[in-house]
């Protein structure tokens, strides 16, 4: 008879009890489909006395992870505390050095230890795998480090946040402001401690860094992700590109180029009519482009304990079965630290200002919009207020260069209320 594979669960939040509910509830499935037993010998959580909904009685106890990592009764560490500094990486530092394969849901760590962690897990013949980190229930990881590992990928890109995806498409529903939209999701408990993490891209910041890695054979650099939240994205906004024919999405866009990697997070104009544009609440979806496949789009639930924890069970079920392969697909010690690049690729953009109510204020900004190479499209002005006349423009493709030195001249025709906005269309 085949060893049981010996699991220990650090964190009992939503995603770790959703671990312990599928193998509890499964595991006669698991066992035929592993050809062995996958048994939870020891777990690990602050508060003992919590009613978290699940039957732990059969399972001893740990109060630090990092003594749960050393258990010689667990063969097979999860990590699903998050953060990322402190407990975590400490506990998972502990479990490589003790012999154990590790896996995680925690991007944040990944995403910003993720190569110092990948080498230590080769140095001592383990291995990391994070399915449950990018996009909840989407098996996006196994899709590029398996399925699609004959490809050159080309473009990596989605939506990673279902936070931001359901503040969007809210106020687009509802023709709520987005103030108004945050605390409602706040209440509903949508929102991470430090809302920051969602609205401002961060944590789809995350999620594309360690996409991005895998997809292009590169160590995850985070700190190359430029990235801008959804906070400057009004309900005007929305209307407005919907009368156009698009949805607002925050989007994230990975591609290597001769000049090195870009990796952007920001909110984008994308077609209504497409599978992103289509897009509705928390769910996620992926885009990935190869040279041989094509284009494929993966969509599902990007959170929540049952995809969440489908998405860790994977990992643990490959693990049993004896499937080991590299924490980013190629040997650690392989993977350069990219050159970050920004991205040159011209596409429409997508303008609101609000000008002074006077004569010759919209030629001024035809002017400057002329001296910086960039040719109108499109252009729109609504009901005046308050002595300013808002103002919708949609440019030609034109390059990022172009818009940030249009946008920095145009405070200076002394036409121009607040700040304008500038969204990029995306072409997908």
């Amino acid at each position: 008879m085949s060893t049981p594979l010996r699991l220990g669960i650090a964190g009992l939040g939503t995603v770790g009890i959703g671990v312990v509910k599928i193998i509890q509830t499964h595991a006669d499935l698991i066992s035929a489909r592993c050809g062995r037993e996958v048994r939870i010998t020891a777990v690990c959580a602050r508060d003992r006395t919590r009613n978290r909904d699940a039957d732990l009685s059969h399972y001893a106890w740990e109060d630090c992870a990092p003594d749960l990592a050393r258990r010689d009764d667990v063969d097979l560490f999860l990590e699903l505390i998050g953060g990322e500094e402190g407990i975590a990486r400490e506990a998972i530092e502990v479990a490589l050095a003790h012999g154990k394969d590790v896996v995680t849901a925690n991007k944040a760590l990944l995403a910003v230890h993720g190569q110092q962690l990948a080498e230590s897990a080769e140095a001592a013949g383990r291995v990391i795998r994070f399915e449950a980190a990018v996009a909840g229930g989407i098996p996006v990881i196994k899709t590029l480090t398996e399925s699609l590992a004959g490809n050159s990928i080309k473009r990596v890109m989605g939506v990673m946040n279902g936070t931001c995806n359901y503040i969007l498409t809210r106020m687009q529903s509802a023709g709520l402001p987005y103030d108004t939209v945050f605390e409602e999701a706040r209440r509903l408990g949508y929102l991470e401690a430090d809302p920051t993490l969602d609205v401002g891209g961060i944590d789809a910041g995350h999620k594309l860094a360690l996409l991005a890695a895998i997809a292009f054979g590169t160590q995850p650099a985070f700190d190359a992700v430029e990235i801008e939240g959804i906070e400057r994205v009004s309900i005007d906004d929305i209307h407005r590109a919907a009368d156009m024919g698009y949805r607002i999405k925050l989007l994230g866009v990975a591609q290597s180029t001769g000049r090195g990697l870009e990796q952007r997070m920001s909110p984008c104009l994308v077609p209504a009519d497409s599978p992103l544009g289509q897009l509705e609440g928390g769910t996620n979806m992926v885009v990935i482009e190869g040279d041989a496949v094509g284009q494929i789009v993966l969509r599902g639930a990007g959170a929540g304990e049952g995809p969440t924890a489908s998405a860790v069970m994977s990992d643990v079920i490959e693990i049993a079965r004896g499937v080991r392969l590299p924490t980013f697909g190629q040997p650690a010690s392989a993977l350069a630290r990219p050159t970050p690049a920004r991205t040159a690729v011209p596409a429409a953009y997508y303008l609101r200002l609000e000008l002074v109510d006077k004569p010759g204020a919209l030629a001024k900004v035809a002017t400057v919009l002329g001296d910086a190479g960039i040719s109108i499209d499109r252009m729109r002005q609504y009901g005046h207020s308050d002595g300013a006349a808002p103002v919708l423009i949609v440019t030609h493709k034109t390059t990022p260069d172009a818009i940030d030195h249009a946008i920095a001249a145009l405070p200076g025709t002394g036409v121009i209320h607040g700040e304008p906005v500038e969204l990029r269309i995306e072409e997908v």
